[in-house]
C-alpha cells in the first residue's frame, strides 16, 4: 500500500500549517516542512510547536528565504525531499504541496490510485517547441543568467538580460539534457526521488545552470525526471488540480465549490481560499473517510471557460470572477500612502521596498506609466483600473504572494480611499505632510495646465492662494473622514517625530522607520 510523504513548502497561516499536517498525517502519511525564512520567527515556532508530538512530521535542516521565481525555491524543495527521504523510509512517493492546497479525494483513494500504477506523475513538455509558456520572455530564461528577481528588481533584472544580449553572453543548454517544463506540482515515486537526489550531488554543471535561470521550479524537476526515468513510467500530468483565469492567476476556490472539486480526476486542489471555512472542515473531513465512492466527471474547466466566456458575448448567468470576489481578503493588509508631491511619496515607498522588502506600487490610480506587472490587461488604462480596482489590487496580492501591499494615492481621491476602507480587508492610511513654497505652486500650476509662462503676474497672484487652499482642502477632507489607522508624518517634524506613525502604519521595527524616516532626500523637490 502507498505511504505518501507530503513536502511542504508554506510562508503563513501556522495555524492552518499545523492542521494540514495533523490531517494528513492522521491517515498513516508523512509531512516535511519548509517554511520560507521571510516569514517572521514567531509564526515557525508555533507551527513547530503545534508538531513537536508528532512523529510522522520533520522540518528541513534549515530555512531558506525564498522569492518566486528564484532558485531558492528549489533549493527549498530539495532541502525538504532530503529530509523526507531520511526520516521517512517507509514513505512511496513524495508529493508536492503548499499552504493552499486542500485534499478533494480520501486518503483510501489516494493509495489506491497510487498503487494502480508504477510511474512518476509530473508535467512534462518540451521547453522549446510546446506553447506551455504563455506569455513573456521564454528562451531567456535558460540561455541568459539571471542574477536578480523580476518581482523586486525589475530594472536590474532586465538590464542584466539587455547587457548579456549584447555582449553576446548567451549560453548552451547543457548538451545530454532535454530542456522540459511543465507545473512544479508532482507526485514522484521514493526510486525517482533518490535518484534525482543522486543526480544534484553528481551532476555540479547541471546545478549551476539551474542556479541562475529564471523560474526553475517550472523546468528543474521536470527536465531531470524525464532524463532519469523511461517515458513509459511517466505520466505528464499533475494530480493537483488548478485553474487559471483569463489575466493568467489561479482561480481561487470557496465553500460552494466543494462537489465540483470531488468530481474532478485529481487528488488535491489548489487554491483554496483562507476564507473558505466550511469547504476546509468538509474537505478535511473527507481525507480520513472510509469508503467513500466519487463519481469523476471532470468538467471543471470546461465549466469554468463556458460560465466566463458568456461575459465575452453578452449571454452570461454567472458572475465574472473580479464581480464575485468583492473583497481583498480578511487576512490581508491594505496600506495607502497619500501625498500632493507625487515624488515625495515615491520616494517613500521606494524606501520602504529597500528597507523592508514589502511591495509597493507607485500612484497606481493616477498615473498610466506606473510600473505594474502584466495581469492580462486589466492593468492596461486607469479605467480599467479604477473600475476593476479590488481586483486589480487582490492579483496584485495573488502576484507577489503577499498579505501586505502599499500603494500612493492622491489626496483628492477619498472616494477611492473610502472603498478601499469598506473592505474586508485591514486598512490603513499615511498622509505625508509637505511644505508649498510659492515657487513649486507656480510650477505645479504650469506642469497641470492652470498657468503658461506667459500668464501675467495679477492672475499669478489670485491663482497661488486658490491652489494652497485647494491643497488644504483636500488634507482636511481626509481627515473629516474619521479613517480608522490614519497616520501622518510631516516635512516640518524631525525624524524621532515622523518615526513613531511610520513604524505604527508599516508595522515595522523602530529603528527600521527611522532608517526610512531619515532618508536624507526625501523632500527635495
Amino acid at each position: 500500500m502507498a505511504k505518501i510523504a507530503y513536502i511542504l513548502l508554506c510562508h503563513k497561516d501556522p495555524e492552518g500549517i499545523v492542521a494540514q499536517a495533523q490531517r494528513l498525517t492522521a491517515a498513516g502519511d508523512f509531512v516535511a516542512i519548509h517554511f520560507d525564512a521571510r516569514a517572521p520567527k514567531e509564526a515557525f515556532d508555533k507551527i513547530r510547536a503545534g508538531l513537536a508530538a508528532n512523529p510522522s512530521v520533520t522540518f528541513t535542516r534549515k530555512r531558506i528565504k525564498c522569492g518566486w521565481g528564484a532558485w531558492s525555491l528549489v533549493e527549498a524543495t530539495l532541502l525538504a525531499v532530503e529530509a523526507a527521504v531520511e526520516e521517512f523510509p517507509r514513505a512511496t512517493h513524495f508529493y508536492m504541496l503548499s499552504g493552499d492546497c486542500m485534499p478533494i479525494k480520501s486518503a483510501e483513494f489516494a493509495h489506491t490510485f497510487l498503487d494502480r500504477e508504477e510511474v512518476d506523475y509530473i508535467e512534462s513538455f518540451d521547453f522549446f517547441k510546446s506553447d506551455w509558456i504563455k506569455t513573456g520572455i521564454k528562451e531567456e530564461r535558460l540561455i541568459y543568467r539571471h542574477w536578480f528577481n523580476e518581482r523586486t528588481s525589475k530594472r536590474l533584472f532586465y538590464a542584466s538580460m539587455d547587457w548579456q544580449k549584447r555582449l553576446g553572453l548567451a549560453r548552451g543548454v547543457p548538451s545530454d539534457i532535454a530542456m522540459q517544463i511543465g507545473s512544479q506540482w508532482w507526485c514522484l515515486r521514493r526510486r525517482t526521488v533518490e535518484w534525482v537526489l543522486d543526480f544534484v550531488k553528481s551532476r555540479k554543471d547541471v546545478m549551476r545552470f539551474f542556479r541562475t535561470t529564471w523560474i526553475p521550479d517550472e523546468t528543474f524537476f521536470q527536465t531531470i525526471v524525464r532524463h532519469l526515468v523511461p517515458e513509459h513510467e511517466i505520466r505528464t500530468r499533475t494530480l493537483t488540480f488548478l485553474m487559471f483565469t483569463d489575466y493568467g492567476m489561479p482561480v481561487t476556490f470557496y465553500n460552494d465549490h466543494y462537489d465540483l472539486l470531488l468530481s474532478q480526476d485529481y487528488l488535491f486542489a489548489r487554491k483554496i481560499s483562507p476564507d473558505a471555512k466550511d469547504l476546509k472542515e468538509r474537505l478535511g473531513k473527507l481525507y480520513a473517510a472510509k469508503g467513500v465512492r466519487f463519481g469523476i466527471s471532470n468538467e471543471g474547466r470546461s465549466l469554468f471557460t463556458f460560465l466566463t466566456g458568456r461575459g465575452r458575448i453578452g449571454r452570461r448567468f454567472a458572475p465574472r470572477f473580479w464581480e464575485t470576489e468583492a473583497s481583498l481578503g480578511r487576512e490581508r493588509t491594505l496600506m495607502m500612502v497619500t501625498c500632493k508631491k507625487w515624488h515625495v511619496a515615491k520616494r517613500l515607498v521606494e524606501r520602504v521596498r529597500q528597507v523592508t522588502n514589502m511591495p509597493a506600487v507607485d500612484y497606481l490610480f493616477n498615473e498610466a506609466s506606473t510600473p505594474i506587472p502584466d495581469l492580462g490587461g486589466i492593468q492596461s488604462t486607469l479605467e480599467k483600473r479604477t473600475r476593476h480596482r479590488r481586483a486589480l489590487v487582490r492579483m496584485l496580492y495573488d502576484y507577489w504572494q503577499t498579505d501586505r501591499l502599499i500603494f500612493c494615492i492622491d489626496p483628492a481621491m477619498v472616494d477611492l480611499m473610502q472603498d478601499f476602507y469598506n473592505d474586508k480587508a485591514k486598512v490603513r492610511l499615511l498622509e505625508i505632510e509637505c511644505d508649498f513654497t510659492d515657487d513649486y505652486l507656480l510650477g505645479h500650476a504650469r506642469r497641470v495646465g492652470l498657468a503658461g509662462e506667459r500668464t501675467p503676474q495679477e492672475t499669478i497672484d489670485r491663482l497661488l492662494p486658490t491652489i494652497r487652499y485647494d491643497v488644504r482642502f483636500e488634507s482636511d477632507r481626509i481627515r473629516d473622514a474619521g479613517f480608522s489607522g490614519f497616520h501622518r508624518i510631516r516635512q516640518s517634524a524631525s525624524v524621532d517625530e515622523n518615526t513613531v506613525p511610520l513604524a505604527e502604519f508599516l508595522d515595522i521595527p523602530v529603528d527600521k522607520a527611522r532608517e526610512i524616516a531619515g532618508t536624507d532626500y526625501l523632500y527635495v523637490d
